[in-house]
Formats: structure tokens, C-alpha cells, sequence
């Protein structure tokens, strides 16, 4: 029997990514990949995959999910938001948990994961991989260039994603500790590489303004500065190269920093281009949040880049097993009516397997 993952309800902006296919920006093929890379790697190693397995990027709202496979294990991670586990399609009231763990769901149950709160996105780690050939040795979803990913587009209601395990392994469920997934309102970048195509007076305001960001989604972050920069020499340049967080300064004066699914080239001037250190924090600002850049030498940046490479290696220590005395009982009394204070002993552990 075919395993799969029913989408009942897409969320806002759900799709399919992992770390992203390199070395073909050459041909004009992004990278894309998980806006943070970070979740997605945790998300994985909840669940016991490689780090760089193909998961569930969820942005802003998160879908609604029915499991037709005999059990299966997510974890979710990243910005804060509530899962609910009903036992059915039927069913009005389930359990919730938080996220930042792993959970074990079985057949017919709905995993709804509500509106995410404090950060831009969040990941879905699943046991096992979802059984996607990958585009370019890449999962993830381009969906501008409409390559990769589950039929090279954002989830629609109705889609059923095959899971490459048709069974849950028989372990305990884990989960982080001492790890946090908040945005970071101070982004630290390399100035340049078209900088003489601005005066000092508005490189330097643009190191000491505040900005609001607007408009985003996965290929470029708007921000709104009090005032737009002033270009000197004029906002068209030759075509180049567009590497990861640059940040480009268009004829309306206000900058776009280029996400994941940017374009391969692009024609104008960039100001500067936040460092891969900093890049994870970059895909957890949603809109509204206020952010400022921090200028910092390549060394610096070479330097902190290793300090986050270490980190990464280190992430398998940070996850710690779930005991059945120290589940997260708090979140299901929600779930259950209370008289005088007691909760019944038997029904208060909706799942006693945890």
C-alpha cells in the first residue's frame, strides 16, 4: 500500500526544500533551498534523516495534513506556533503540542499546524524523506522557474506527497534544548560590490537607518527606509552575478535583499550582500519586523562563518530525548474539561505512547 501525506489544506506558502542545488547558477538554475537552513537541519535530525533531507518549508500559516501511511514521525521547528493531532477527519478537539520536537502520528490522523508567530517560518521534518526525484540533485521547490520539488509549485489542497517509509521506526520522540529560532533585528554584510555607484553620506545613512520589511516572499525581502537611497552614477549596471543576500538598491531608492529563489544575474546596484553566517536569521524575519545592517570585513565574515559551520556540527548535541514522566502535559489541558482542578488520569494522556 502506497504511503503518502494528504494536504487537506495548503497553509499560506508550504513547498518542498532541503539545502538547495549548487553549482548550476552557471546555466542560469538558482539554488533556492530553505530560507533557513538551520530549522531544516534540526527538523531532520529530529526525526532521525541527513541533515540536508527534503522537508516542509511552512510560511506564516501552516497546513492541514492527514496521514495515509500506518504511522509516520514529523518534527516541527522553528518560529513558535501550536500542532494539533486530531484522531480523524471528524474530530473537533485533538491534542496540541509546541513545536522544536518530534512526534509519532498514525493512520488517519490530521496533523494542523496553526498560524506561526515571532518568525517568518517553520519546518517539517519527516522520517524517512518524501520519495521526490530530485531536479538538478535537488528537492527543493523554485517555484518562479517552476523547477523541483512536488510538481515544481507550492502544495495544493488535495496533493499527496509519498513518504519513502511506509512505517514509523520504534524509537522514543526528541526534542531541542537550548536552541532558539528568533529573528535577529541586526543583519552583518560585506559592503559592496557596486558601492562607488553611491556617496559616502548615503552609505553611511544606510549602515545607521532602520528598516521595515515589506513585501517578501522567497525570492527577494523589500525593506522601506524613512527615505529612499540616492544612487550617484544612475541604477542600471551591467548584468552580474547574484550571490546569496545581496542586496540590491533599484530606481525607486529602496533596497531588496535576494532570497533563495533570486535570479541567477541581475542588473542593479548592490550596496551590499549579507554574509552566510547571518543568512538563516535573514529567512526568519517576517513582515513588519525592523532590521539593521552591520558593516564587517571579509575576514570577519570568513571567521564567522566557520563559528557557524562548528554550530552545525555540534547541532546533534543540542537534541534530547523526550521521557514519558517529562512530556509537555501543560498544552492538552486546553484539550480536556477540568472539574475542581482534577483532569481524569486515563484521558489526560492523550497518547500514552510518548
Amino acid at each position: 500500500m502506497t504511503a503518502f501525506l494528504k494536504i487537506l489544506r495548503p497553509g499560506l506558502m508550504t513547498s518542498v526544500q532541503d539545502l538547495g542545488r549548487s553549482g548550476y547558477q552557471s546555466l542560469g538554475i538558482g539554488s533556492s533551498g530553505a530560507l533557513d537552513p538551520v530549522a531544516l537541519r534540526a527538523a531532520n535530525l529530529l526525526v532521525g534523516n541527513n541533515p540536508g533531507e527534503g522537508a516542509l518549508e511552512v510560511l506564516y500559516l501552516g497546513p492541514a495534513i492527514e496521514i495515509e501511511a500506518q504511522s509516520v514521525r514529523l518534527s516541527f521547528v522553528g518560529a513558535r506556533t501550536t500542532i494539533e493531532i486530531l484522531p480523524n477527519i471528524e474530530a473537533k478537539i485533538g491534542t496540541c503540542i509546541e513545536g522544536q520536537r518530534s512526534v509519532l502520528v498514525k493512520r488517519g490522523e490530521i496533523v494542523k499546524i496553526r498560524s506561526i508567530v515571532g518568525g517568518a517560518s517553520l519546518y517539517v521534518g519527516i522520517e524517512g524523506g518524501l520519495n521526490i526525484d530530485p531536479a538538478f540533485g535537488s528537492v527543493s521547490t523554485n517555484i518562479r522557474a517552476a523547477t523541483g520539488g512536488w510538481r515544481a509549485r507550492a502544495l495544493m489542497e488535495g496533493d499527496q506527497l509519498p513518504l519513502r517509509r511506509p512505517q514509523a521506526l520504534d524509537r522514543g520522540e526528541c526534542r531541542l534544548d537550548g536552541i532558539t529560532f528568533f529573528p535577529s533585528a541586526r543583519i552583518r554584510v560585506i559592503p559592496g560590490p557596486q558601492l562607488h555607484y553611491f556617496e559616502e553620506a548615503e552609505i553611511a545613512w544606510f549602515f545607521d537607518s532602520e528598516f521595515t520589511v515589506g513585501t517578501s516572499d522567497r525570492v527577494g525581502m523589500r525593506l522601506r527606509g524613512q527615505r529612499p537611497l540616492q544612487h550617484a552614477k544612475g541604477f542600471d549596471i551591467a548584468s552580474d552575478a547574484i550571490a546569496p543576500g545581496s542586496i540590491q538598491v533599484p530606481g525607486d531608492g529602496q533596497p531588496i535583499v535576494l532570497m533563495a529563489d533570486r535570479h541567477t544575474t541581475g542588473g542593479y546596484p548592490k550596496i551590499a550582500t549579507v554574509i552566510s553566517a547571518d543568512l538563516p536569521a535573514l529567512g526568519r524575519l517576517c513582515i513588519g519586523s525592523k532590521i539593521r545592517f552591520e558593516s564587517v570585513t571579509v575576514a570577519q565574515a570568513h571567521a564567522l562563518r566557520r563559528e557557524m559551520l562548528s554550530f552545525l556540527e555540534d547541532l546533534p548535541n543540542y537534541i534530547v530525548p523526550i521521557s514519558r514522566l517529562s512530556a509537555p502535559f501543560a498544552p492538552r489541558l486546553f484539550d480536556y474539561n477540568l472539574i475542581s482542578g482534577v483532569v481524569d488520569a486515563r484521558t489526560g494522556l492523550a497518547n500514552p505512547e510518548e
